[in-house]
């Protein structure tokens, strides 16, 4: 007989932290032996002794869902973890994965692909909610705008790419260029613009250029 599948989830909200237990615990393959209402507390106390599945939020009560799955992954690359999320937009949906995530589901999905799911991703799949699906390959066949590298970004935008490129947060970036987050944001903004883009990949993909 197989090992049940062992899930942990991470949920601020009770509501929907424990419906997800009731109805894992009633899957005959899947067992779930950790819940947490913070980022901080699953980090403490997930490890390959007891799960093989992160079901992660992404808005969570101090440290976020994307941070939390980048530092989860650095201790522990073989745990697979699913961001299950109201969150569609591609900023968010190539951040996490970016930053570790082997799956993209909204949380409205059905309880049997939930499950179907967890089964994937435990045997090496990538599962996401169609509609997430949909816009990953929206982005890899989205006409290549051709543009002049030098014609648009100043050089402090060119600077900000730059570290965005070596993996720095936004917090990093303030601190380094000696402006407030909230600069750092409109920038972003700006170039997002200028570049005619959408997300933080697109961005870097055509700096690269």
């Amino acid at each position: 007989m197989n090992p049940k599948i062992r899930v942990a989830i991470v949920e601020d909200k009770a509501e929907i932290r424990n419906g997800l237990t009731e109805l894992l615990q009633g899957t005959p393959n899947i067992e779930c032996l950790l819940t947490f209402e913070m980022a901080e507390d699953a980090l403490d106390k997930i490890s390959l002794k007891n799960t093989d599945v992160v079901l992660m939020d992404i808005e969570l009560p101090g440290m976020n869902g994307i941070d939390a799955t980048r530092k989860l992954k650095l201790k522990f690359p073989q745990i697979q973890i699913i961001m299950l999320t109201v969150f569609n937009n591609p900023e968010k949906i190539f951040d996490a994965l970016e930053n570790g995530a082997s799956g993209y589901l909204l949380k409205k999905i059905s309880t049997p692909e939930l499950v179907a799911a967890i089964e994937d991703v435990h045997l090496g799949g990538s599962p996401m909610s169609s509609e997430i699906a949909r816009k990953v390959v929206q982005h890899f066949q989205k006409p290549k705008l051709e543009i002049e590298p030098d014609a648009h970004l100043t050089d402090r935008e060119k600077e900000l790419l730059d570290l965005l490129s070596q993996g720095c947060r936004y917090k990093e970036i303030a601190d380094k260029l000696f402006i407030s987050t909230n600069t750092v944001r409109s920038h972003i903004r700006n170039i997002y613009e200028k570049l005619h883009v959408q997300s933080k990949i697109e961005a870097l993909n055509k700096f690269r250029k």
